[in-house]
């Protein structure tokens, strides 16, 4: 019964064996998100390390490289998002990518003045 369902849910037929591949691909199918889920994750951890978090304006824009999240805030709050010597927006780069990178998509963030 608990084998019935677990296909089920991961996509297989009733009767039929699931295979570890099938279960792995399926996991991954189900946990990846779409790119307004790449964005809500940037608005929510620019909003939470900015002063200004009203002033935060996430905007995505189609590149021929794939799709670049643009970030526009205060000019005081730049450094907070940019982190010392670039590591917050290396991180939230580094973030975005591998999530992006499971929807065989590129996505880059920018932070604009």
């Amino acid at each position: 019964m608990f084998k019935a369902l677990l296909n089920i849910l991961i996509g297989g037929e009733p009767g039929a064996k699931s295979t570890k591949s099938t279960s792995v691909r399926a996991k991954s199918n189900s946990s990846v998100g779409s790119l307004r889920d790449l964005e809500d994750f940037v608005d929510y951890v620019v909003c939470a390390l900015v002063d200004f978090p009203k002033e935060v304006k996430i905007r995505t824009e189609e590149t021929d490289e794939g799709c670049s999240i643009q970030i526009t805030c205060k000019k005081e709050d730049i450094g907070k998002i940019v982190g010392k010597r670039g590591k917050t927006i290396m991180a939230i780069r580094s973030l975005v990518s591998g999530a992006a990178g499971r929807q065989h998509k590129r996505v880059s963030v920018e932070v604009l003045d």
